[in-house]
């Protein structure tokens, strides 16, 4: 890969580019490559901290879910989203409607009042769907 070498009127060497360097484009490319992949997971982390009960019996739960979650703090999340209990109210009635046999995963902290996660059960089978599980993290 020789490049040109012209000389011009006043003697001074003007080299002629005959190729494009693609090296620091690779470079630039590969920086954000890792950037990338660095920072992905950051942005899935989202998800509230729910320190799950521990059992050592469980089944896998259906394919299509609604998942429902309580933090310690008493914070309603559907599909990883906050809402208030009248929100979560109307959208499970709509989801009920749409799927009368969706599942309800209902995920509460070790600490969540039980009070708070009976009112959800309560509001889950009210709206018409009768089929859901406590999710728990085997040992």
């Amino acid at each position: 890969m020789a490049s040109k070498i012209s000389i011009d009127r006043n003697g001074d060497d003007l080299p002629s580019i005959s190729e494009i360097n693609v090296t620091p484009f690779v470079d630039v490319v590969l920086v954000l490559l890792v950037i990338f992949m660095v920072t992905a997971p950051m942005l899935v982390r989202e998800q509230m901290n729910v320190n799950l009960p521990k059992t050592e019996t469980g089944e896998k739960s259906a394919s299509e879910s609604l998942s429902i979650t309580l933090d310690k703090a008493g914070k309603i999340f559907l599909t990883g989203k906050e809402i208030n209990f009248a929100t979560l109210e109307s959208t499970v009635k709509e989801m009920a409607q749409k799927n009368p046999q969706m599942q309800t995963v209902i995920s509460a902290d070790q600490e969540t009042h039980h009070g708070d996660v009976v009112k959800v059960m309560d509001l889950v089978k009210k709206l018409g769907l009768t089929r859901f599980a406590i999710q728990i993290e085997r040992r």
